[in-house]
Protein backbone atom coordinates (compact mmCIF):
# COMPACT_ATOMS: atom_id res chain seq x y z
CA UNK A 1 0.00 0.00 0.00
CA UNK A 2 1.47 3.39 -1.00
CA UNK A 3 1.23 6.47 0.68
CA UNK A 4 0.10 9.96 -0.18
CA UNK A 5 3.77 10.94 0.38
CA UNK A 6 6.16 8.21 0.70
CA UNK A 7 6.58 5.87 -2.11
CA UNK A 8 6.48 1.99 -1.69
CA UNK A 9 9.68 0.06 -3.53
CA UNK A 10 9.10 -3.49 -4.62
CA UNK A 11 11.37 -5.66 -6.65
CA UNK A 12 12.04 -9.00 -7.62
CA UNK A 13 14.95 -10.61 -9.26
CA UNK A 14 16.10 -7.36 -10.21
CA UNK A 15 19.07 -6.88 -12.43
CA UNK A 16 21.13 -4.81 -14.91
CA UNK A 17 23.66 -6.28 -17.77
CA UNK A 18 26.13 -4.40 -19.64
CA UNK A 19 28.09 -5.24 -22.17
CA UNK A 20 31.35 -6.55 -20.34
CA UNK A 21 28.65 -8.36 -17.51
CA UNK A 22 26.87 -8.11 -14.69
CA UNK A 23 26.05 -4.73 -12.93
CA UNK A 24 24.22 -6.38 -10.41
CA UNK A 25 21.64 -8.91 -10.75
CA UNK A 26 18.90 -11.37 -8.16
CA UNK A 27 17.63 -7.50 -6.13
CA UNK A 28 14.57 -7.96 -4.41
CA UNK A 29 13.45 -5.34 -2.18
CA UNK A 30 10.34 -4.47 -0.11
CA UNK A 31 10.41 -1.32 1.36
CA UNK A 32 7.21 0.36 3.50
CA UNK A 33 6.35 4.26 2.21
CA UNK A 34 8.53 6.40 5.00
CA UNK A 35 11.12 3.88 5.66
CA UNK A 36 15.01 3.52 5.22
CA UNK A 37 16.77 0.70 3.39
CA UNK A 38 20.69 0.46 3.18
CA UNK A 39 22.39 -0.84 0.30
CA UNK A 40 25.65 -2.46 0.69
CA UNK A 41 28.30 -4.20 -0.88
CA UNK A 42 32.42 -4.17 -2.52
CA UNK A 43 33.39 -1.79 -4.40
CA UNK A 44 32.31 -2.18 -8.32
CA UNK A 45 29.15 -4.39 -7.27
CA UNK A 46 26.52 -1.92 -8.82
CA UNK A 47 25.19 0.16 -5.72
CA UNK A 48 25.31 3.24 -7.11
CA UNK A 49 23.54 1.62 -10.36
CA UNK A 50 20.92 0.35 -8.09
CA UNK A 51 19.79 3.59 -6.88
CA UNK A 52 20.24 5.04 -10.37
CA UNK A 53 17.46 2.08 -11.62
CA UNK A 54 15.21 2.47 -8.48
CA UNK A 55 14.75 5.78 -9.52
CA UNK A 56 14.07 5.73 -12.97
CA UNK A 57 17.64 7.00 -14.36
CA UNK A 58 19.23 3.84 -15.63
CA UNK A 59 17.52 0.99 -17.60
CA UNK A 60 17.46 -2.19 -15.74
CA UNK A 61 17.48 -5.32 -18.01
CA UNK A 62 16.28 -8.38 -16.33
CA UNK A 63 13.60 -8.75 -13.68
CA UNK A 64 11.22 -5.53 -12.42
CA UNK A 65 10.75 -3.24 -9.58
CA UNK A 66 7.78 -0.74 -8.97
CA UNK A 67 8.55 2.38 -6.81
CA UNK A 68 4.91 3.97 -5.66
CA UNK A 69 2.89 2.32 -7.96
CA UNK A 70 4.99 2.97 -11.50
CA UNK A 71 6.65 -0.12 -12.59
CA UNK A 72 10.15 -0.48 -13.96
CA UNK A 73 11.66 -0.25 -16.59
CA UNK A 74 8.08 0.85 -18.37
CA UNK A 75 7.32 3.66 -16.44
CA UNK A 76 10.61 5.32 -15.59
CA UNK A 77 9.61 8.74 -16.53
CA UNK A 78 7.20 8.58 -14.00
CA UNK A 79 9.42 7.08 -11.48
CA UNK A 80 12.01 10.52 -12.88
CA UNK A 81 8.91 12.68 -11.16
CA UNK A 82 8.70 11.54 -7.69
CA UNK A 83 12.33 10.57 -6.89
CA UNK A 84 15.20 12.85 -6.48
CA UNK A 85 18.85 12.32 -5.78
CA UNK A 86 21.10 13.39 -3.10
CA UNK A 87 24.51 12.65 -3.47
CA UNK A 88 25.65 10.90 -6.14
CA UNK A 89 29.71 11.19 -7.14
CA UNK A 90 29.79 11.69 -10.75
CA UNK A 91 26.12 11.69 -11.84
CA UNK A 92 25.09 15.12 -9.53
CA UNK A 93 28.14 16.82 -8.22
CA UNK A 94 28.05 20.31 -6.23
CA UNK A 95 29.07 22.95 -8.40
CA UNK A 96 32.97 23.74 -6.43
CA UNK A 97 32.91 26.70 -8.26
CA UNK A 98 29.45 28.36 -6.54
CA UNK A 99 28.84 29.42 -3.04
CA UNK A 100 26.25 27.63 -1.00
CA UNK A 101 23.62 30.38 -1.78
CA UNK A 102 23.98 30.17 -5.47
CA UNK A 103 23.91 26.71 -5.28
CA UNK A 104 20.73 26.54 -3.57
CA UNK A 105 18.94 29.25 -6.11
CA UNK A 106 20.42 27.24 -8.91
CA UNK A 107 18.36 24.24 -7.45
CA UNK A 108 15.22 26.08 -7.09
CA UNK A 109 15.24 27.37 -10.05
CA UNK A 110 15.83 24.20 -11.76
CA UNK A 111 13.08 22.66 -9.70
CA UNK A 112 10.84 25.09 -10.28
CA UNK A 113 11.44 25.05 -14.18
CA UNK A 114 11.42 21.59 -15.06
CA UNK A 115 9.51 20.27 -12.58
CA UNK A 116 7.03 22.69 -11.02
CA UNK A 117 3.67 23.48 -12.90
CA UNK A 118 3.85 25.64 -15.81
CA UNK A 119 1.16 27.50 -14.07
CA UNK A 120 4.39 28.65 -11.37
CA UNK A 121 6.31 30.34 -13.81
CA UNK A 122 3.34 32.49 -15.01
CA UNK A 123 3.47 34.55 -10.81
CA UNK A 124 4.89 37.77 -10.36
CA UNK A 125 8.68 37.87 -10.32
CA UNK A 126 8.38 38.35 -6.77
CA UNK A 127 5.89 35.75 -5.60
CA UNK A 128 8.22 33.05 -7.48
CA UNK A 129 11.02 34.54 -5.33
CA UNK A 130 9.32 34.18 -2.13
CA UNK A 131 7.95 30.39 -2.87
CA UNK A 132 11.63 29.86 -3.60
CA UNK A 133 13.14 31.17 -0.41
CA UNK A 134 10.22 29.45 1.35
CA UNK A 135 11.33 25.91 -0.13
CA UNK A 136 14.73 26.95 0.28
CA UNK A 137 14.32 27.49 4.24
CA UNK A 138 12.31 24.15 4.74
CA UNK A 139 14.77 22.77 3.06
CA UNK A 140 17.79 23.64 4.90
CA UNK A 141 15.52 23.11 8.25
CA UNK A 142 15.30 19.50 7.10
CA UNK A 143 18.76 19.04 5.78
CA UNK A 144 20.08 20.33 9.52
CA UNK A 145 22.80 22.68 7.37
CA UNK A 146 22.37 25.97 9.24
CA UNK A 147 23.92 28.69 6.99
CA UNK A 148 24.61 30.86 9.46
CA UNK A 149 26.78 28.68 11.26
CA UNK A 150 28.98 28.18 8.19
CA UNK A 151 32.69 30.22 7.30
CA UNK A 152 31.22 33.42 5.38
CA UNK A 153 27.64 32.30 5.87
CA UNK A 154 25.45 32.02 2.72
CA UNK A 155 28.58 33.27 0.69
CA UNK A 156 30.64 29.99 1.53
CA UNK A 157 32.26 28.34 -1.00
CA UNK A 158 30.86 25.29 -1.56
CA UNK A 159 34.71 23.63 -1.66
CA UNK A 160 35.11 25.01 1.46
CA UNK A 161 32.20 22.95 2.86
CA UNK A 162 32.92 20.22 5.16
CA UNK A 163 32.09 16.24 4.35
CA UNK A 164 28.49 16.44 6.57
CA UNK A 165 27.97 20.08 5.19
CA UNK A 166 28.21 19.12 1.82
CA UNK A 167 25.92 16.03 2.39
CA UNK A 168 23.28 18.42 3.93
CA UNK A 169 23.47 20.76 1.31
CA UNK A 170 23.06 17.94 -1.31
CA UNK A 171 20.14 16.99 0.80
CA UNK A 172 18.51 20.33 1.03
CA UNK A 173 18.79 20.28 -3.04
CA UNK A 174 16.86 17.23 -3.51
CA UNK A 175 13.82 18.21 -0.93
CA UNK A 176 13.23 21.06 -2.71
CA UNK A 177 11.06 19.13 -5.06
CA UNK A 178 9.61 17.48 -2.59
CA UNK A 179 10.41 13.86 -3.63
CA UNK A 180 8.68 10.68 -2.17
CA UNK A 181 11.79 8.97 -2.69
CA UNK A 182 14.94 9.65 -1.67
CA UNK A 183 18.77 7.96 -2.96
CA UNK A 184 21.95 8.80 -1.83
CA UNK A 185 25.83 7.32 -2.66
CA UNK A 186 28.36 6.79 0.21
CA UNK A 187 26.32 8.41 2.54
CA UNK A 188 29.36 7.52 5.47
CA UNK A 189 32.19 8.07 3.18
CA UNK A 190 34.89 10.46 4.92
CA UNK A 191 33.20 10.30 7.98
CA UNK A 192 33.89 10.00 11.81
CA UNK A 193 31.81 7.76 13.87
CA UNK A 194 30.11 10.83 15.85
CA UNK A 195 29.15 12.40 11.94
CA UNK A 196 27.86 8.86 10.70
CA UNK A 197 25.54 8.91 13.47
CA UNK A 198 24.58 12.62 12.77
CA UNK A 199 23.98 11.53 9.30
CA UNK A 200 21.82 8.78 10.08
CA UNK A 201 19.97 10.85 12.25
CA UNK A 202 19.58 13.35 9.36
CA UNK A 203 18.26 10.12 7.29
CA UNK A 204 15.43 9.20 10.06
CA UNK A 205 14.25 12.46 10.44
CA UNK A 206 13.66 12.36 6.30
CA UNK A 207 11.88 9.07 6.67
CA UNK A 208 9.81 10.52 9.68
CA UNK A 209 8.61 13.27 7.41
CA UNK A 210 7.16 10.50 4.96
CA UNK A 211 9.59 10.18 2.17
CA UNK A 212 11.37 7.17 1.95
CA UNK A 213 15.08 6.79 1.72
CA UNK A 214 17.59 4.28 0.39
CA UNK A 215 21.62 5.21 1.04
CA UNK A 216 24.55 3.40 -0.10
CA UNK A 217 27.13 3.24 2.74
CA UNK A 218 29.81 0.61 4.37
CA UNK A 219 27.85 -0.56 7.34
CA UNK A 220 24.32 0.38 8.26
CA UNK A 221 23.22 0.84 11.61
CA UNK A 222 21.76 -2.53 13.30
CA UNK A 223 18.01 -1.32 12.75
CA UNK A 224 18.34 -0.50 9.17
CA UNK A 225 17.19 -3.33 6.59
CA UNK A 226 19.66 -3.63 4.01
CA UNK A 227 19.61 -4.92 0.67
CA UNK A 228 23.05 -6.19 -0.84
CA UNK A 229 24.67 -6.39 -4.13
CA UNK A 230 27.53 -8.34 -4.63
CA UNK A 231 29.91 -10.13 -7.47
CA UNK A 232 28.08 -13.01 -9.20
CA UNK A 233 30.00 -15.86 -10.21
CA UNK A 234 31.41 -15.50 -13.85
CA UNK A 235 29.38 -16.72 -17.12
CA UNK A 236 32.16 -16.62 -19.78
CA UNK A 237 29.44 -18.84 -22.59
CA UNK A 238 26.59 -16.24 -22.19
CA UNK A 239 26.14 -13.71 -24.53
CA UNK A 240 26.04 -9.83 -23.83
CA UNK A 241 22.63 -8.34 -23.82
CA UNK A 242 22.45 -4.52 -24.45
CA UNK A 243 23.87 -1.88 -21.97
CA UNK A 244 21.56 0.05 -19.84
CA UNK A 245 20.09 2.94 -21.83
CA UNK A 246 20.83 6.46 -20.65
CA UNK A 247 19.50 9.25 -22.57
CA UNK A 248 19.70 12.53 -21.02
CA UNK A 249 16.14 13.60 -19.17
CA UNK A 250 15.94 17.26 -19.10
CA UNK A 251 13.72 16.74 -16.04
CA UNK A 252 16.10 15.09 -14.08
CA UNK A 253 19.07 16.55 -11.73
CA UNK A 254 21.26 13.06 -12.89
CA UNK A 255 22.52 11.79 -16.41
CA UNK A 256 20.08 8.47 -16.98
CA UNK A 257 19.89 5.45 -19.71
CA UNK A 258 22.65 4.16 -22.05
CA UNK A 259 21.67 3.91 -25.67
CA UNK A 260 25.56 2.31 -26.30
CA UNK A 261 25.57 -0.86 -28.32
CA UNK A 262 27.27 -3.65 -26.88
CA UNK A 263 30.46 -5.33 -28.36
CA UNK A 264 29.04 -8.51 -29.36
CA UNK A 265 32.91 -9.34 -30.33
CA UNK A 266 33.88 -9.14 -26.13
CA UNK A 267 33.68 -11.82 -23.65
CA UNK A 268 31.87 -10.85 -20.59
CA UNK A 269 34.02 -9.67 -18.12
CA UNK A 270 33.82 -8.69 -14.33
CA UNK A 271 31.09 -7.15 -12.17
CA UNK A 272 33.52 -4.47 -11.36
CA UNK A 273 34.11 -3.87 -15.50
CA UNK A 274 30.14 -3.76 -15.73
CA UNK A 275 29.68 -0.86 -12.99
CA UNK A 276 32.40 1.01 -14.73
CA UNK A 277 30.36 0.90 -18.15
CA UNK A 278 27.16 1.95 -16.36
CA UNK A 279 28.31 4.50 -14.72
CA UNK A 280 30.59 5.73 -17.65
CA UNK A 281 28.13 5.66 -19.84
CA UNK A 282 25.47 7.83 -17.45
CA UNK A 283 28.48 10.17 -17.24
CA UNK A 284 28.53 11.52 -20.75
CA UNK A 285 24.71 11.36 -20.69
Amino acid sequence: MDSPHGAAVKAEDFGLKGPRGWVFRNIAIDAAPGSITAVEGPSGSGRTCLLLALTGRMKPTAGHAEVGGHRLPKKMAAVRRIAALGPVSGVNDLDQALTVAEQLREGALLQRRYEGPIRALLRPRGERRASAAARIEEALAVAGLDLATLPKGPRTSVRDLERLESVRLSVAIALLGDPRLLALDDLDLKLSDAERAEAWSLLRAIAARGTTVFAVCSEAPQDIPVVRTGTPAKTPDAKPDSAPDTKTDEKTDAKPETDAKPDTNAKTETNTKGTDDALAEARRA
